[in-house]
C-alpha cells in the first residue's frame, strides 16, 4: 500500500493530499459507473471531465497507475485498501474526524454475523442480501465477502449488498472497491437516519448480473409467501360433526372481508 501513498503524495505538490485522494476515488468510480450505467452517463461524464480538467496531462496519467496499484493489492487479499490509505495519509484528522473500523475487527464481526442460517436463506431464495447503513469505505462488506470466500461460498453469485453513507468520498471509495472485487451492490449516497438519498451507484456485478430483476423477483416471492401464510392463519379446520351433536359449521371471516379458503 505504500506505493499508493507515495504516488498520492507525489501528486500533492499543487493540490492538497485530501483533494488528490478524493479525486482519485471519484474519477475511478465515475469510470466504472459510465461503463455499465448509461442512464447516468452524461451527468457523470461531465463530472469526470471537470475533475481531470483541474490537473495537468502528465498528472492525469498517474491516476490509472494508482488504480492499477489498488487492483494489485486487492488481488493479493480482499481488504479495505482505500480505508487503510485514508488513515495512512492522515486524512481522518482533516476530513470530519472520521475513523474507519479496522479491517481485522471487521473480519471478526463477519465471522460472528455469517452463521449457519445463511445456507438456509441461500437454499430458499438463491442468495442473501446484506445491508450496511454506514458503510465507510466498505470494510464490513469486504470482510463479509472475504469470510464467505473462506467458506468456499461464491459471494459474487449468492450475495447482494445495499450500502449507504452520507460522505461522497466514502461512497466513491466503497463503490470502487466493490466493483474491483466484483461484489453485486448498490452504493447509496444518502443519510440513513433521515431516510434521504441523493444518488445511486450500481456496481458492474449488479448490472451484468441482472440483480435488479433478481431482487424484484425475491420481493414478489416473499409477498406471495406472506399472503399465503396470512390465509393459513385465518383458515381453521372444519371437522365432521358427530351424529349425536350437530352444530352449525363456523366459518371464520377474519377482519370481516377475508373469506376462509379450504
Amino acid at each position: 500500500m505504500q506505493d499508493i501513498i507515495n504516488l498520492i503524495q507525489k501528486l500533492s505538490y499543487r493540490h492538497s493530499t485530501s483533494k488528490v485522494f478524493s479525486d482519485f476515488v471519484e474519477i475511478s468510480a465515475l469510470a466504472f459507473s459510465n461503463a455499465v450505467d448509461k442512464s447516468q452517463f452524461d451527468e457523470r461524464e461531465k463530472r469526470y471531465m471537470d475533475i481531470v480538467g483541474q490537473y495537468k496531462k502528465e498528472e492525469v496519467y498517474e491516476f490509472p497507475k494508482l488504480l492499477g496499484m489498488l487492483v494489485n493489492h486487492l488481488e493479493e487479499t480482499p481488504r479495505d485498501v482505500l480505508g487503510e490509505a485514508f488513515h495512512a495519509l492522515e486524512l481522518h484528522n482533516e476530513h470530519k474526524g472520521q475513523f474507519f473500523t479496522p479491517y481485522p475487527m471487521c473480519r471478526m464481526m463477519a465471522k460472528m454475523v455469517i452463521n449457519e442460517g445463511y445456507e438456509d436463506i441461500i437454499s430458499k431464495y438463491g442468495f442473501i442480501t446484506l445491508s450496511e447503513p454506514a458503510c465507510g469505505t466498505g470494510a464490513m462488506v469486504i470482510a463479509t465477502a472475504h469470510e464467505l470466500k473462506d467458506r468456499n461460498i461464491n459471494y459474487q453469485q449468492v450475495t447482494h449488498t445495499t450500502a449507504t453513507d452520507i460522505d461522497p468520498l466514502c461512497v466513491h471509495a466503497a463503490y470502487v472497491q466493490f466493483s474491483l472485487l466484483n461484489i453485486p451492490a448498490v452504493v447509496v449516497h444518502g443519510d440513513t437516519l433521515r431516510m434521504q438519498e441523493w444518488s445511486h451507484w450500481y456496481t458492474p456485478a449488479h448490472v451484468l448480473g441482472n440483480w435488479s430483476h433478481k431482487l424484484k423477483f425475491k420481493q414478489r416471492y416473499k409477498s406471495m409467501v406472506s399472503i399465503i401464510e396470512d390465509i393459513n392463519t385465518q383458515t381453521q379446520e372444519i371437522t365432521t360433526p358427530s351424529k349425536d351433536t350437530i352444530e352449525p359449521i363456523q366459518r371464520p371471516f377474519g377482519n370481516g372481508t377475508q373469506l376462509t379458503i379450504f
